[in-house]
């Protein structure tokens, strides 16, 4: 099992805005909010001055999910939220990330929050897949 759910997008890399919003929607769609977002391009260019492609971070959270692996599990909230990840690779195509829910939590090794993580992960699969639907 891997640690993420990846899609590469093999398309023109100008369209990075139009997956982003894509992603937005389809996390939407699936009950995700997104609670924080990291340009990484822009924060390494101002911090750093390093030119790097586009990279963008969105902490995406499902309260419902959220509220009963928290119950379960308070140590949980530094897995939360569940990262997707929009970026621009070396061959110039979009990829569309999210952290495996059943990966990362199965570390804490709880069975209640393994049959959480399993749910989470089945949505997350399934926006990816979604994701890469409406791009092929």
């Amino acid at each position: 099992m891997s640690l993420v759910i990846t899609t590469e997008l093999k398309i023109d890399a100008n369209r990075f805005k139009e997956v982003e919003e894509v992603t937005r929607e389809v996390l939407a769609d699936n009950g995700f909010g997104i609670l924080t977002e990291i340009d990484a391009k822009e924060v390494l260019k101002k911090k750093i001055s390093a030119d790097i492609r586009p990279y963008k971070i969105l902490g995406a959270c499902n309260p419902p999910f959220a509220h009963k692996a928290i119950i379960l599990v308070p140590e949980i909230g530094s897995l939360l939220p569940c990262n997707v990840i929009i970026y621009e690779n070396e061959e110039n195509n979009i990829v569309v990330s999210a952290m495996n829910p059943k990966e990362a939590m199965s570390i804490l090794k709880s069975n209640e929050l393994n049959l959480i993580a399993n749910e989470v992960n089945e949505i997350l699969t399934d926006s990816i897949k979604e994701i890469e639907r409406r791009f092929s």
